[in-house]
Protein backbone atom coordinates (compact mmCIF):
# COMPACT_ATOMS: atom_id res chain seq x y z
CA UNK A 1 0.00 0.00 0.00
CA UNK A 2 1.25 3.49 -0.81
CA UNK A 3 2.39 5.71 2.03
CA UNK A 4 2.36 9.07 0.28
CA UNK A 5 1.17 10.62 -2.96
CA UNK A 6 4.68 10.92 -4.37
CA UNK A 7 4.86 7.12 -4.71
CA UNK A 8 1.87 7.14 -7.10
CA UNK A 9 3.94 8.80 -9.86
CA UNK A 10 1.27 11.39 -10.61
CA UNK A 11 1.85 14.25 -13.02
CA UNK A 12 3.80 17.21 -11.65
CA UNK A 13 0.81 19.49 -12.25
CA UNK A 14 -1.39 17.25 -10.09
CA UNK A 15 1.21 16.94 -7.33
CA UNK A 16 1.59 20.72 -7.19
CA UNK A 17 -2.17 21.19 -6.82
CA UNK A 18 -2.72 18.56 -4.12
CA UNK A 19 0.37 19.67 -2.18
CA UNK A 20 -1.05 23.20 -2.04
CA UNK A 21 -4.29 21.71 -0.71
CA UNK A 22 -2.36 20.08 2.14
CA UNK A 23 -2.58 16.50 0.86
CA UNK A 24 0.42 14.40 1.89
CA UNK A 25 -0.78 10.86 2.52
CA UNK A 26 -3.60 9.09 0.64
CA UNK A 27 -6.59 7.84 2.60
CA UNK A 28 -7.26 4.07 2.49
CA UNK A 29 -9.79 4.39 -0.36
CA UNK A 30 -7.35 6.55 -2.35
CA UNK A 31 -4.43 4.20 -1.74
CA UNK A 32 -6.52 1.26 -2.92
CA UNK A 33 -8.36 2.83 -5.87
CA UNK A 34 -5.85 5.14 -7.56
CA UNK A 35 -3.32 2.45 -8.62
CA UNK A 36 -6.17 0.23 -9.89
CA UNK A 37 -7.81 3.01 -11.89
CA UNK A 38 -4.47 3.98 -13.41
CA UNK A 39 -4.32 0.48 -14.95
CA UNK A 40 -7.61 1.15 -16.75
CA UNK A 41 -9.51 -1.55 -14.83
CA UNK A 42 -13.17 -1.27 -13.86
CA UNK A 43 -13.39 -0.74 -10.11
CA UNK A 44 -15.90 -0.81 -7.27
CA UNK A 45 -15.12 1.24 -4.19
CA UNK A 46 -17.16 0.61 -1.06
CA UNK A 47 -16.56 3.39 1.43
CA UNK A 48 -18.49 5.93 3.45
CA UNK A 49 -18.93 9.60 2.58
CA UNK A 50 -16.03 11.74 3.72
CA UNK A 51 -13.30 9.12 3.20
CA UNK A 52 -11.68 10.85 0.24
CA UNK A 53 -13.61 9.18 -2.58
CA UNK A 54 -13.53 12.20 -4.88
CA UNK A 55 -9.74 12.29 -5.10
CA UNK A 56 -9.72 8.49 -5.51
CA UNK A 57 -11.37 8.80 -8.93
CA UNK A 58 -10.48 12.40 -9.84
CA UNK A 59 -6.71 11.98 -9.74
CA UNK A 60 -6.60 8.99 -12.14
CA UNK A 61 -8.94 10.82 -14.54
CA UNK A 62 -6.65 13.85 -14.47
CA UNK A 63 -3.55 11.69 -14.81
CA UNK A 64 -4.91 10.37 -18.12
CA UNK A 65 -6.23 13.76 -19.25
CA UNK A 66 -5.55 14.74 -22.87
CA UNK A 67 -7.40 17.66 -24.52
CA UNK A 68 -9.93 16.47 -27.11
CA UNK A 69 -13.06 17.73 -28.83
CA UNK A 70 -15.72 16.10 -26.65
CA UNK A 71 -15.91 15.22 -22.91
CA UNK A 72 -13.57 12.39 -21.90
CA UNK A 73 -14.88 11.74 -18.37
CA UNK A 74 -18.37 11.66 -16.90
CA UNK A 75 -19.27 11.63 -13.20
CA UNK A 76 -22.84 10.91 -12.09
CA UNK A 77 -23.95 12.18 -8.67
CA UNK A 78 -27.34 11.90 -6.92
CA UNK A 79 -27.70 15.56 -5.87
CA UNK A 80 -26.78 18.99 -7.17
CA UNK A 81 -24.80 19.64 -3.97
CA UNK A 82 -22.59 16.60 -4.55
CA UNK A 83 -22.25 17.40 -8.27
CA UNK A 84 -21.03 20.91 -7.43
CA UNK A 85 -18.70 19.59 -4.75
CA UNK A 86 -17.14 17.01 -7.09
CA UNK A 87 -16.81 19.52 -9.94
CA UNK A 88 -15.18 22.01 -7.59
CA UNK A 89 -12.67 19.40 -6.39
CA UNK A 90 -11.90 18.44 -10.00
CA UNK A 91 -11.13 22.08 -10.79
CA UNK A 92 -8.84 22.38 -7.77
CA UNK A 93 -6.94 19.17 -8.51
CA UNK A 94 -6.65 19.98 -12.21
CA UNK A 95 -6.02 23.71 -12.11
CA UNK A 96 -2.47 23.43 -13.46
CA UNK A 97 -3.73 21.22 -16.28
CA UNK A 98 -6.32 23.85 -17.19
CA UNK A 99 -8.96 21.17 -17.29
CA UNK A 100 -12.47 22.35 -18.20
CA UNK A 101 -15.09 20.98 -15.80
CA UNK A 102 -18.84 21.53 -16.04
CA UNK A 103 -21.47 20.71 -13.41
CA UNK A 104 -24.96 20.11 -14.80
CA UNK A 105 -28.05 19.69 -12.61
CA UNK A 106 -31.74 20.48 -12.54
CA UNK A 107 -33.39 23.62 -11.24
CA UNK A 108 -31.06 25.82 -13.31
CA UNK A 109 -31.51 27.33 -16.81
CA UNK A 110 -30.40 25.13 -19.69
CA UNK A 111 -28.74 27.89 -21.73
CA UNK A 112 -25.52 28.40 -19.68
CA UNK A 113 -24.94 24.64 -19.50
CA UNK A 114 -25.63 24.15 -23.21
CA UNK A 115 -23.37 27.08 -24.15
CA UNK A 116 -20.54 25.62 -22.05
CA UNK A 117 -20.92 22.25 -23.77
CA UNK A 118 -20.80 23.93 -27.19
CA UNK A 119 -17.61 25.81 -26.25
CA UNK A 120 -15.99 22.55 -25.14
CA UNK A 121 -15.75 20.67 -21.84
CA UNK A 122 -13.29 17.98 -20.71
CA UNK A 123 -15.15 16.56 -17.70
CA UNK A 124 -18.89 16.61 -17.07
CA UNK A 125 -20.28 16.11 -13.55
CA UNK A 126 -24.03 15.87 -13.35
CA UNK A 127 -27.22 14.52 -11.89
CA UNK A 128 -29.02 11.79 -13.87
CA UNK A 129 -32.15 13.79 -14.72
CA UNK A 130 -30.37 16.78 -16.24
CA UNK A 131 -27.83 14.58 -18.03
CA UNK A 132 -30.64 12.66 -19.72
CA UNK A 133 -32.37 15.92 -20.66
CA UNK A 134 -29.18 17.18 -22.31
CA UNK A 135 -28.74 13.87 -24.13
CA UNK A 136 -32.32 14.06 -25.44
CA UNK A 137 -31.67 17.62 -26.66
CA UNK A 138 -28.64 16.36 -28.58
CA UNK A 139 -26.22 18.80 -26.91
CA UNK A 140 -24.27 16.30 -24.78
CA UNK A 141 -21.92 14.05 -26.75
CA UNK A 142 -20.59 11.05 -24.81
CA UNK A 143 -19.01 9.27 -27.78
CA UNK A 144 -15.44 9.95 -26.61
CA UNK A 145 -15.91 9.16 -22.93
CA UNK A 146 -12.95 7.25 -21.49
CA UNK A 147 -14.09 6.99 -17.86
CA UNK A 148 -17.50 6.98 -16.19
CA UNK A 149 -17.86 7.33 -12.40
CA UNK A 150 -21.03 6.52 -10.47
CA UNK A 151 -20.68 8.36 -7.16
CA UNK A 152 -22.92 7.37 -4.23
CA UNK A 153 -24.69 4.77 -6.34
CA UNK A 154 -26.83 3.56 -3.43
CA UNK A 155 -28.16 7.08 -2.93
CA UNK A 156 -29.07 7.28 -6.61
CA UNK A 157 -30.94 4.00 -6.13
CA UNK A 158 -32.80 5.38 -3.10
CA UNK A 159 -33.81 8.47 -5.05
CA UNK A 160 -35.19 6.42 -7.93
CA UNK A 161 -32.54 7.34 -10.51
CA UNK A 162 -31.16 3.92 -11.46
CA UNK A 163 -33.18 3.61 -14.68
CA UNK A 164 -31.91 7.02 -15.80
CA UNK A 165 -28.36 5.97 -14.90
CA UNK A 166 -28.71 2.87 -17.06
CA UNK A 167 -29.92 5.00 -20.01
CA UNK A 168 -26.87 7.24 -19.68
CA UNK A 169 -24.42 4.33 -19.45
CA UNK A 170 -25.95 2.82 -22.58
CA UNK A 171 -24.93 5.93 -24.58
CA UNK A 172 -21.23 5.72 -23.59
CA UNK A 173 -18.59 3.69 -25.47
CA UNK A 174 -18.54 0.00 -24.42
CA UNK A 175 -14.73 0.09 -24.01
CA UNK A 176 -14.93 2.85 -21.38
CA UNK A 177 -13.56 2.44 -17.84
CA UNK A 178 -16.28 2.39 -15.17
CA UNK A 179 -15.80 3.21 -11.48
CA UNK A 180 -18.65 2.70 -9.04
CA UNK A 181 -18.65 4.07 -5.50
CA UNK A 182 -21.26 3.11 -2.94
CA UNK A 183 -21.44 3.04 0.85
CA UNK A 184 -23.60 -0.10 0.64
CA UNK A 185 -24.03 -2.74 -2.05
CA UNK A 186 -27.73 -3.68 -2.33
CA UNK A 187 -28.76 -6.27 -4.93
CA UNK A 188 -29.91 -3.61 -7.43
CA UNK A 189 -26.47 -1.98 -7.38
CA UNK A 190 -24.76 -5.35 -7.86
CA UNK A 191 -27.03 -6.00 -10.83
CA UNK A 192 -26.06 -2.62 -12.29
CA UNK A 193 -22.37 -3.49 -11.86
CA UNK A 194 -22.84 -6.91 -13.48
CA UNK A 195 -24.56 -5.36 -16.49
CA UNK A 196 -22.25 -2.42 -17.17
CA UNK A 197 -18.83 -3.36 -15.78
CA UNK A 198 -16.14 -5.76 -17.00
CA UNK A 199 -14.56 -7.93 -14.30
CA UNK A 200 -14.54 -5.10 -11.75
CA UNK A 201 -11.98 -5.14 -8.95
CA UNK A 202 -13.19 -4.12 -5.50
CA UNK A 203 -11.71 -1.99 -2.76
CA UNK A 204 -13.61 -2.10 0.53
CA UNK A 205 -12.76 0.34 3.30
CA UNK A 206 -14.32 -0.74 6.57
CA UNK A 207 -15.21 1.66 9.30
CA UNK A 208 -12.73 1.73 12.15
CA UNK A 209 -13.76 1.83 15.79
CA UNK A 210 -12.24 4.91 17.36
CA UNK A 211 -12.44 6.39 20.83
CA UNK A 212 -11.63 9.91 21.95
CA UNK A 213 -10.83 9.62 25.63
CA UNK A 214 -9.37 13.12 25.99
CA UNK A 215 -12.36 14.87 24.40
CA UNK A 216 -15.59 15.74 26.20
CA UNK A 217 -18.46 15.27 23.74
CA UNK A 218 -21.87 16.92 24.07
CA UNK A 219 -24.76 18.00 21.92
CA UNK A 220 -27.51 20.60 22.12
CA UNK A 221 -30.85 19.94 20.45
CA UNK A 222 -31.93 23.07 18.57
CA UNK A 223 -34.01 23.96 15.54
CA UNK A 224 -32.03 24.45 12.34
CA UNK A 225 -32.87 28.17 12.18
CA UNK A 226 -31.66 28.72 15.75
CA UNK A 227 -28.17 27.27 15.38
CA UNK A 228 -26.31 30.58 15.05
CA UNK A 229 -28.13 31.99 18.07
CA UNK A 230 -27.38 28.82 20.03
CA UNK A 231 -23.71 29.12 19.07
CA UNK A 232 -23.67 32.73 20.30
CA UNK A 233 -25.11 31.67 23.66
CA UNK A 234 -22.47 28.97 24.07
CA UNK A 235 -19.69 31.47 23.30
CA UNK A 236 -20.99 33.55 26.21
CA UNK A 237 -20.47 30.72 28.71
CA UNK A 238 -17.80 28.37 27.38
CA UNK A 239 -14.13 28.96 28.34
CA UNK A 240 -13.09 29.10 24.68
CA UNK A 241 -9.42 29.71 23.97
CA UNK A 242 -9.64 28.85 20.26
CA UNK A 243 -12.40 27.14 18.33
CA UNK A 244 -12.83 25.34 15.04
CA UNK A 245 -16.38 25.32 13.66
CA UNK A 246 -17.23 22.89 10.88
CA UNK A 247 -19.85 23.91 8.33
CA UNK A 248 -21.04 22.10 5.20
CA UNK A 249 -20.30 24.50 2.34
CA UNK A 250 -18.03 27.39 1.42
CA UNK A 251 -20.95 29.78 1.37
CA UNK A 252 -21.99 28.66 4.85
CA UNK A 253 -18.48 29.20 6.27
CA UNK A 254 -18.40 32.78 5.00
CA UNK A 255 -21.93 33.59 6.15
CA UNK A 256 -21.35 32.13 9.61
CA UNK A 257 -17.96 33.81 10.08
CA UNK A 258 -19.43 37.18 9.11
CA UNK A 259 -22.35 36.72 11.48
CA UNK A 260 -20.01 35.88 14.37
CA UNK A 261 -17.93 38.99 13.68
CA UNK A 262 -21.09 41.12 13.74
CA UNK A 263 -21.82 39.61 17.17
CA UNK A 264 -18.39 40.55 18.49
CA UNK A 265 -16.64 37.18 18.05
CA UNK A 266 -13.38 37.41 16.02
CA UNK A 267 -13.79 34.77 13.31
CA UNK A 268 -12.65 34.04 9.75
CA UNK A 269 -13.65 31.43 7.20
CA UNK A 270 -11.18 29.04 5.63
CA UNK A 271 -12.32 27.35 2.43
CA UNK A 272 -11.24 26.26 -1.02
CA UNK A 273 -11.53 29.75 -2.55
CA UNK A 274 -8.52 30.90 -0.55
CA UNK A 275 -5.16 30.60 -2.27
CA UNK A 276 -2.23 29.19 -0.28
CA UNK A 277 -0.91 32.61 0.78
CA UNK A 278 -4.31 33.79 2.06
CA UNK A 279 -4.79 30.47 3.86
CA UNK A 280 -1.43 30.81 5.61
CA UNK A 281 -2.20 34.40 6.65
CA UNK A 282 -5.49 33.30 8.25
CA UNK A 283 -3.81 30.40 10.04
CA UNK A 284 -1.05 32.72 11.20
CA UNK A 285 -3.56 35.08 12.81
CA UNK A 286 -5.29 32.11 14.44
CA UNK A 287 -2.04 30.71 15.88
CA UNK A 288 -1.11 34.18 17.16
CA UNK A 289 -4.49 34.40 18.98
CA UNK A 290 -5.51 37.39 16.87
CA UNK A 291 -8.44 35.21 15.81
CA UNK A 292 -10.57 33.21 18.21
CA UNK A 293 -12.54 31.18 15.69
CA UNK A 294 -11.97 29.43 12.37
CA UNK A 295 -15.03 28.34 10.38
CA UNK A 296 -14.09 25.62 7.90
CA UNK A 297 -15.39 22.92 5.58
CA UNK A 298 -14.04 19.38 5.93
CA UNK A 299 -12.08 19.74 2.69
CA UNK A 300 -10.50 23.06 3.71
CA UNK A 301 -9.58 21.72 7.17
CA UNK A 302 -7.38 19.00 5.67
CA UNK A 303 -3.75 19.57 6.46
CA UNK A 304 -4.43 22.04 9.29
CA UNK A 305 -1.56 21.71 11.75
CA UNK A 306 -2.90 23.34 14.92
CA UNK A 307 -2.57 21.60 18.27
CA UNK A 308 -4.02 24.13 20.72
CA UNK A 309 -7.74 24.05 19.85
CA UNK A 310 -9.93 24.09 22.96
CA UNK A 311 -13.29 23.54 21.22
CA UNK A 312 -14.56 21.91 18.05
CA UNK A 313 -18.13 22.73 17.00
CA UNK A 314 -20.22 20.75 14.53
CA UNK A 315 -22.62 23.33 13.10
CA UNK A 316 -24.09 20.34 11.25
CA UNK A 317 -23.26 16.70 11.75
CA UNK A 318 -21.39 15.23 8.77
CA UNK A 319 -23.02 12.49 6.71
CA UNK A 320 -20.43 9.97 7.84
CA UNK A 321 -19.62 9.15 11.45
CA UNK A 322 -15.90 8.73 10.71
CA UNK A 323 -15.74 12.32 9.51
CA UNK A 324 -17.13 13.34 12.92
CA UNK A 325 -14.29 11.44 14.59
CA UNK A 326 -11.68 13.16 12.43
CA UNK A 327 -13.25 16.55 13.13
CA UNK A 328 -13.29 16.33 16.90
CA UNK A 329 -9.87 14.68 16.94
CA UNK A 330 -8.51 18.16 16.30
CA UNK A 331 -9.11 19.05 19.95
CA UNK A 332 -7.76 17.21 22.99
CA UNK A 333 -4.25 16.96 21.50
CA UNK A 334 -0.78 17.14 23.01
CA UNK A 335 -1.92 15.78 26.35
CA UNK A 336 -4.67 18.38 26.76
CA UNK A 337 -8.39 17.83 27.13
CA UNK A 338 -10.79 19.19 24.55
CA UNK A 339 -14.49 19.83 24.12
CA UNK A 340 -16.54 18.80 21.11
CA UNK A 341 -19.99 20.36 20.78
CA UNK A 342 -22.62 19.48 18.20
CA UNK A 343 -25.63 21.65 17.38
CA UNK A 344 -28.16 18.95 16.55
CA UNK A 345 -31.43 19.57 14.76
CA UNK A 346 -34.16 16.96 15.38
CA UNK A 347 -33.73 15.48 11.91
CA UNK A 348 -30.03 14.78 12.57
CA UNK A 349 -30.64 12.44 15.50
CA UNK A 350 -30.11 9.30 13.41
CA UNK A 351 -26.62 10.45 12.52
CA UNK A 352 -25.85 11.07 16.18
CA UNK A 353 -26.78 7.44 16.91
CA UNK A 354 -24.32 6.38 14.19
CA UNK A 355 -21.60 8.47 15.84
CA UNK A 356 -22.23 6.83 19.21
CA UNK A 357 -22.18 3.38 17.62
CA UNK A 358 -18.86 4.07 15.92
CA UNK A 359 -17.09 5.65 18.89
CA UNK A 360 -18.76 3.36 21.44
CA UNK A 361 -19.25 6.46 23.55
CA UNK A 362 -22.39 8.28 24.59
CA UNK A 363 -22.53 11.92 23.52
CA UNK A 364 -24.09 13.83 26.40
CA UNK A 365 -27.20 15.86 25.75
CA UNK A 366 -27.02 19.30 27.39
CA UNK A 367 -29.36 22.26 27.70
CA UNK A 368 -28.40 25.64 26.29
CA UNK A 369 -27.64 28.33 28.86
CA UNK A 370 -30.71 30.34 29.78
CA UNK A 371 -30.97 34.12 29.66
CA UNK A 372 -30.69 34.22 33.46
CA UNK A 373 -27.55 32.07 33.44
CA UNK A 374 -25.91 34.26 30.81
CA UNK A 375 -26.70 37.44 32.75
CA UNK A 376 -25.25 35.90 35.92
CA UNK A 377 -22.17 34.78 33.99
CA UNK A 378 -21.64 38.29 32.64
CA UNK A 379 -21.96 39.74 36.14
CA UNK A 380 -19.55 37.16 37.52
CA UNK A 381 -16.96 38.04 34.88
CA UNK A 382 -17.28 41.73 35.76
CA UNK A 383 -16.70 40.97 39.45
CA UNK A 384 -13.70 38.75 38.63
CA UNK A 385 -12.15 41.51 36.49
CA UNK A 386 -12.65 44.00 39.31
CA UNK A 387 -10.91 41.65 41.75
CA UNK A 388 -7.97 41.32 39.37
CA UNK A 389 -7.56 45.11 39.10
CA UNK A 390 -7.99 45.57 42.84
CA UNK A 391 -5.21 43.07 43.35
CA UNK A 392 -2.94 44.87 40.91
CA UNK A 393 -3.55 48.29 42.45
CA UNK A 394 -2.54 50.11 39.26
CA UNK A 395 -5.19 52.84 39.14
CA UNK A 396 -3.56 55.97 40.61
CA UNK A 397 -5.27 58.47 38.31
CA UNK A 398 -8.61 56.73 38.79
CA UNK A 399 -8.28 57.10 42.57
CA UNK A 400 -7.72 60.84 42.08
CA UNK A 401 -10.89 60.98 39.98
CA UNK A 402 -12.84 59.14 42.68
CA UNK A 403 -11.54 61.56 45.31
CA UNK A 404 -12.72 64.49 43.22
CA UNK A 405 -16.20 62.97 43.01
CA UNK A 406 -16.30 62.35 46.76
CA UNK A 407 -15.32 65.96 47.40
CA UNK A 408 -18.15 66.96 45.06
CA UNK A 409 -20.59 65.22 47.43
CA UNK A 410 -21.02 61.75 45.90
CA UNK A 411 -21.10 58.61 48.01
CA UNK A 412 -18.18 56.17 47.33
CA UNK A 413 -20.57 53.25 46.92
CA UNK A 414 -22.57 55.13 44.30
CA UNK A 415 -19.37 56.07 42.45
CA UNK A 416 -18.37 52.39 42.35
CA UNK A 417 -21.81 51.35 41.09
CA UNK A 418 -21.76 54.02 38.35
CA UNK A 419 -18.26 52.91 37.28
CA UNK A 420 -19.43 49.30 36.97
CA UNK A 421 -22.45 50.50 35.00
CA UNK A 422 -20.16 52.24 32.53
CA UNK A 423 -17.89 49.18 32.33
CA UNK A 424 -20.89 47.01 31.40
CA UNK A 425 -22.23 49.39 28.76
CA UNK A 426 -21.07 47.15 25.91
CA UNK A 427 -23.42 44.40 27.09
CA UNK A 428 -26.33 46.43 25.72
CA UNK A 429 -24.75 46.02 22.30
CA UNK A 430 -24.82 42.24 22.82
CA UNK A 431 -28.45 41.25 23.31
CA UNK A 432 -28.90 37.63 24.32
CA UNK A 433 -29.91 35.69 21.23
CA UNK A 434 -33.38 34.13 21.27
CA UNK A 435 -33.63 30.37 20.87
CA UNK A 436 -36.98 28.63 20.54
CA UNK A 437 -37.67 25.48 22.52
CA UNK A 438 -37.58 22.10 20.83
CA UNK A 439 -40.82 20.82 22.30
CA UNK A 440 -40.59 17.17 21.36
CA UNK A 441 -37.87 14.89 20.10
CA UNK A 442 -40.01 13.21 17.49
CA UNK A 443 -38.95 9.68 16.67
CA UNK A 444 -37.20 8.65 13.49
CA UNK A 445 -37.38 5.23 11.93
CA UNK A 446 -34.57 3.81 9.79
CA UNK A 447 -34.29 6.04 6.76
CA UNK A 448 -32.96 3.91 3.97
CA UNK A 449 -34.56 1.51 1.54
CA UNK A 450 -37.83 0.87 -0.17
CA UNK A 451 -37.63 -2.94 -0.54
CA UNK A 452 -39.16 -5.53 1.71
CA UNK A 453 -37.49 -6.60 4.89
CA UNK A 454 -35.55 -9.82 5.30
CA UNK A 455 -38.66 -11.67 6.44
CA UNK A 456 -40.76 -10.51 3.53
CA UNK A 457 -42.72 -8.10 5.68
CA UNK A 458 -43.75 -4.53 4.97
CA UNK A 459 -41.42 -2.17 3.11
CA UNK A 460 -38.23 -1.37 4.97
CA UNK A 461 -37.31 2.23 5.70
CA UNK A 462 -38.61 5.11 7.73
CA UNK A 463 -41.52 6.11 5.49
CA UNK A 464 -44.99 4.70 5.92
CA UNK A 465 -47.05 4.43 2.74
CA UNK A 466 -50.82 4.20 2.69
CA UNK A 467 -53.25 3.69 -0.16
CA UNK A 468 -56.47 4.61 1.61
CA UNK A 469 -58.01 7.87 2.81
CA UNK A 470 -57.28 9.02 6.30
CA UNK A 471 -56.35 12.03 8.36
CA UNK A 472 -54.50 14.64 6.32
CA UNK A 473 -52.69 16.48 9.10
CA UNK A 474 -49.22 15.31 10.03
CA UNK A 475 -49.03 13.15 13.14
CA UNK A 476 -45.32 13.81 13.57
CA UNK A 477 -43.98 16.71 15.60
CA UNK A 478 -42.04 19.19 13.48
CA UNK A 479 -43.51 17.95 10.19
CA UNK A 480 -46.01 19.63 7.85
CA UNK A 481 -48.29 17.70 5.50
CA UNK A 482 -48.27 18.88 1.88
CA UNK A 483 -50.70 17.96 -0.91
CA UNK A 484 -49.72 16.66 -4.35
CA UNK A 485 -52.15 16.92 -7.28
CA UNK A 486 -51.42 13.38 -8.48
CA UNK A 487 -52.48 10.02 -7.08
CA UNK A 488 -52.96 6.34 -7.91
CA UNK A 489 -54.86 7.28 -11.05
CA UNK A 490 -51.69 8.95 -12.34
CA UNK A 491 -49.40 6.01 -11.39
CA UNK A 492 -47.42 8.11 -8.93
CA UNK A 493 -45.12 6.11 -6.67
CA UNK A 494 -43.47 6.93 -3.31
CA UNK A 495 -40.10 6.82 -5.09
CA UNK A 496 -41.31 9.52 -7.51
CA UNK A 497 -42.30 11.79 -4.65
CA UNK A 498 -39.13 11.30 -2.61
CA UNK A 499 -36.78 11.45 -5.58
CA UNK A 500 -38.29 14.55 -7.17
CA UNK A 501 -38.65 16.56 -3.94
CA UNK A 502 -35.18 15.62 -2.66
CA UNK A 503 -33.60 16.44 -6.01
CA UNK A 504 -35.33 19.66 -7.03
CA UNK A 505 -35.79 21.17 -3.54
CA UNK A 506 -32.25 20.08 -2.63
CA UNK A 507 -33.16 18.50 0.70
CA UNK A 508 -31.96 15.13 2.08
CA UNK A 509 -34.31 12.35 0.97
CA UNK A 510 -34.25 10.73 4.42
CA UNK A 511 -35.88 13.79 6.02
CA UNK A 512 -39.10 13.27 4.05
CA UNK A 513 -41.76 11.67 6.25
CA UNK A 514 -44.95 9.71 5.72
CA UNK A 515 -46.50 9.48 2.27
CA UNK A 516 -50.18 8.78 1.62
CA UNK A 517 -51.28 8.06 -1.94
CA UNK A 518 -55.01 8.36 -2.70
CA UNK A 519 -56.90 8.04 -5.99
CA UNK A 520 -56.44 11.58 -7.31
CA UNK A 521 -54.17 13.16 -4.70
CA UNK A 522 -51.21 12.29 -2.51
CA UNK A 523 -49.91 13.67 0.77
CA UNK A 524 -46.34 13.92 2.02
CA UNK A 525 -44.89 15.02 5.35
CA UNK A 526 -41.94 17.43 5.14
CA UNK A 527 -39.89 18.96 8.00
CA UNK A 528 -41.28 22.39 8.83
CA UNK A 529 -38.00 24.17 8.00
CA UNK A 530 -38.10 22.82 4.43
CA UNK A 531 -41.74 23.56 3.58
CA UNK A 532 -41.14 26.86 1.78
CA UNK A 533 -38.20 25.35 -0.10
CA UNK A 534 -40.31 22.40 -1.29
CA UNK A 535 -43.24 24.58 -2.39
CA UNK A 536 -40.91 27.06 -4.12
CA UNK A 537 -39.75 24.34 -6.53
CA UNK A 538 -43.24 22.96 -7.16
CA UNK A 539 -43.07 23.74 -10.89
CA UNK A 540 -40.09 21.41 -11.38
CA UNK A 541 -41.53 18.12 -10.06
CA UNK A 542 -42.62 15.55 -12.64
CA UNK A 543 -43.53 11.91 -13.28
CA UNK A 544 -42.03 11.06 -16.63
CA UNK A 545 -42.96 14.06 -18.78
CA UNK A 546 -45.94 15.11 -16.64
CA UNK A 547 -45.45 17.72 -13.91
CA UNK A 548 -47.06 17.62 -10.47
CA UNK A 549 -47.52 20.40 -7.93
CA UNK A 550 -46.95 20.47 -4.18
CA UNK A 551 -48.99 22.84 -1.99
CA UNK A 552 -49.98 23.15 1.64
CA UNK A 553 -52.87 20.80 2.33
Amino acid sequence: MTTDFSSLNLRDEIMQAITELGYAEPTPIQAGMIPLMLTGADVIGQAQTGTGKTAAFALPILQNFKPQQHPQALVLAPTRELALQVADSMVQYGKYLRVRVLAVYGGQPYSPQINSLKRGVDIVVGTPGRLNDLLERGVLNLSEIKTVVLDEADEMLNMGFIEEVEKILATTPPERQTALFSATMPARIRKLADGFMRDPQSVIVKKSTLTLSTTEQRYYLVHENDKTNALTRLFEIEPIHSALIFARTRAETSTLANELVVRGIPAEAIHGDLDQNARERVLGRFRANQLKVLVATDVAARGLDIDDISHVFNYHLPDDAEVYVHRIGRTGRAGKTGIAITLLSPREKRRMREVEALTKQVVTKMELPTTTEIIRHRESKTVENLKVWLGRGRFKRELEMVQELIEAGHEPINIAAAAIKIARADEKQRPIAEVSEVKAEFSRKPERGFGRDSKGGKPAGRREFAQKPGRRDSHEEGMIRLKINKGKAHNIRPNDIVGQIAFHANIPGYTIGKIRIEDKYSFVDVPEEFVDQVIKHSGNYKIGKEKFSVVKS
